[in-house]
């Protein structure tokens, strides 16, 4: 749904490829992204996961569409697999092979450029909570426990009783009749345990493990001088002895930076300086995350130079990384319907608790964030959606 960028796609040989090569190849893999649809809903999936239908499709397509000239099947070959590095960036996994086939055709990609705040987020910020009553949001008050289904009182105030009480690791406590529960699936995996007191019911803990969660992190990298030229706003990077249909070295230290699909050129450079994003995702990401700056900007110097054939071109002058899977609240980046897992997972994890309409105390614990919303592949989209969705539960809630 995006308009392409202008574009030019580096070689590991040293050269910019051939554009009409390169494009079939894309072509051929956005048709068979787009052929997984038809097995949403399906019983009997021909393959359980994205990466294996895909493989066994280029298995099938690639030579005929090469002609039988091996250096061209080979240079498709090596398209297909950046095409894959991609699919991960874009899916948040480390392998599509984690990706299930049957529910991936529910994902719709959303049209329109990102949206870029003057001023950044931290603006943004200001101006949203300019219109809540001084003190409303709190910052840096991470939280320990949430305790639910319990009668807890204000000191001093026995007429008020409140289901919720939340526990911040600083010992503070706020008491609630309502909580939002937001946190990333990726610290959900790790602390839902305890977390939660009591523990969360069973089968909204299995959707927790079955859903898939992954990293796709962003190296920045500024320069002196622009060695792309002005008009160029992509540049791709294809291993041209890579091949979807043979396993990736499994030597991380020596080839993480493999995993790389390219870089982003920030716009405009009035603004930003001379600067390129790159975006890598899954096991190698993380990997990335343990380096040094200094090593992460030698190994983008050693990518650089090997894909624009030129051994002088000079080093960037900073690097600047993410590290979402270190991050102790987020611990990865985004979710995704893995290999076993369904969109009905993911409407578990999204119905309050408690479960029973019964209850006297209705809606204590909401969830919403990107991982409890169908359909997106845009994260900030659905995480918007989610919270709208919860609000409104509790909207109705107050007008019943």
């Amino acid at each position: 749904g995006h308009p392409p960028m202008p574009s030019v796609t580096y070689g590991s040989s040293g050269k910019v490829l051939n554009p009409k090569a390169v494009r079939e190849a894309r072509d051929l893999f956005y048709a068979l992204l787009a052929s997984t649809r038809a097995f949403q809903g399906s019983k009997e999936p021909p393959w359980p996961s994205v990466g294996q239908y895909v493989r066994a499709e280029i298995a099938r397509t690639v030579p005929a569409m090469a002609g039988g000239q091996e250096n061209a099947r080979q240079l498709q070959l090596a398209v297909l697999a950046a095409c894959l590095k991609l699919e991960c960036c874009i899916s948040g996994t480390h392998s599509m092979d984690l990706v299930g086939l049957e529910p991936f055709g529910e994902y719709v990609s959303l049209p329109g450029l990102d949206c870029t705040f003057p001023g950044g987020y931290s603006s943004l910020a200001e101006r949203l909570l300019s219109d809540l009553p001084e003190g409303t949001v709190l910052f840096n008050k991470a939280v320990r426990t949430i305790q639910w289904q319990g009668s807890f009182r204000e000191e001093g105030d026995d007429a008020r009783v409140f289901p919720v009480r939340v526990e911040c690791e600083d010992g503070d406590v706020f008491l609630a009749d309502h909580v939002i529960v937001t946190v990333p699936l990726g610290f959900l995996k790790e602390r839902h345990q305890e977390f939660f007191q009591p523990r969360l019911p069973e089968r909204k803990a299995q959707a927790i493990c079955n859903l898939g969660f992954g990293t796709n992190n962003k190296i920045f990298l500024e320069f002196e001088q622009p060695f792309w030229e002005p008009e160029q706003q992509l540049l791709e990077v294809v291993w041209e002895d890579e091949s979807p249909l043979e396993e990736p070295s499994a030597d991380m230290e020596a080839n993480w930076f493999r995993k790389l699909i390219g870089f982003v050129v920030l716009q405009p450079p009035e603004q930003h300086g001379h600067v390129l994003c790159g975006f890598i995702a899954g096991k190698e990401s993380e990997y990335m995350e343990t380096l040094s700056d200094a090593e992460v900007l030698s190994a983008m110097t050693h990518v650089l130079r090997t894909m624009t054939g030129n051994p002088d071109l000079p080093a960037p002058k900073s690097v600047l990384r993410s590290r979402w899977h270190s991050a102790p609240y987020t611990l990865g980046s985004y979710s995704y319907v893995a290999v076993g897992s369904s969109g009905d997972d993911i409407d578990v994890l999204a119905q309050p608790l408690p479960e029973d309409p019964r209850d006297p105390r209705p809606l204590q614990l909401l969830f919403a964030g990107e991982a409890t919303h169908r359909t997106f592949y845009s994260t900030t989209h659905g995480a918007l959606l989610s919270g709208w969705r919860e609000a409104e539960r509790l909207n109705q809630l107050f007008q019943a």
